[in-house]
């Protein structure tokens, strides 16, 4: 296998998995979407739950411990404040509109919404970054391939409730999966296991948040936090990972 199989492959299955979805949607009634809807915000935020959970509990002494907390605030704090100030979300927003206009969907009023959404849920994330790295430079693209399940599945419920703007977070992985490949050889040293797990931490933090957005709670304007991911990363170079 070449290369960059990994990434055309998990594009190839977010594409698949919102063409199924969105087959499905035509078929079942509003009251059945609604349904599903609120299936899918449970499974993201169990998803982003578990995930932050899992990277933040350690034993200490026999019991359980809660770490990392400091990097946690500095990274969604710091990330909010970037975020905010390149306004990252409206961006987001003015290219699902410019995709809308140019896919001829102008009356799709959930296209936006979908779009940002699938896209967030589907790019956050280690599994995004490390399934890159290899990728590229092992020629591993096992963790991609697992990723492209995952994937295909919840882009196919998404796109049930939400329409087709969901279909073209295929572009938003392929940009920033794309991105990381190129940017391997840089990367790798950087990505050490202590770094991987403080960006897994927050980073289901942000999914979790994906999934109140997707109950109808008050928005979280969760693109905006993005530069978390990067805080949280240069937080354990320098050396404050520290249990607290």
């Amino acid at each position: 296998m070449f290369p960059g199989i990994g990434i055309l492959a998990n594009v190839a299955g977010i594409v698949a998995g919102g063409m199924l979805g969105l087959g499905c949607g035509r078929l079942i009634s509003e009251r059945f979407q609604k349904t599903l809807m609120m299936a899918c915000a449970v499974a993201v935020i169990f998803l982003g739950l578990t995930g932050a959970v899992k990277e933040m509990l350690a034993l200490d002494g026999g019991g359980l411990a809660l770490v990392g907390t400091n990097c946690m605030l500095a990274s969604l704090i710091g990330g909010a404040l970037i975020g905010e100030a390149i306004n990252i979300e409206d961006r987001m927003e003015k290219f699902g509109i410019w995709l809308r206009r140019k896919t001829g969907s102008s009356g799709d009023t959930r296209f936006v919404d979908g779009f940002v959404t699938a896209s967030l849920t589907v790019c956050i994330g280690a599994m995004a970054v490390i399934g890159s790295i290899n990728d590229r430079l092992l020629g591993d693209p096992s963790v991609l391939f697992a990723k492209t399940v995952l994937d295909a599945v919840i882009v196919m419920i998404m796109t049930a409730t939400l329409g087709k703007g969901c279909i073209f977070s295929a572009l938003s992985v392929g940009i920033f999966q794309g991105a990381i490949f190129l940017a391997a050889g840089f990367l790798e040293p950087i990505m050490t296991p202590a770094a991987l797990k403080s960006l897994s931490a927050v980073g289901d933090i942000l999914i979790f948040c994906v999934g109140t957005n997707l109950f109808g709670l008050p928005h979280v304007r969760v693109a905006n936090f993005l530069p978390a991911l990067v805080i949280a990363v240069i937080w354990v170079l320098a050396g404050c990972w520290l249990p607290v």
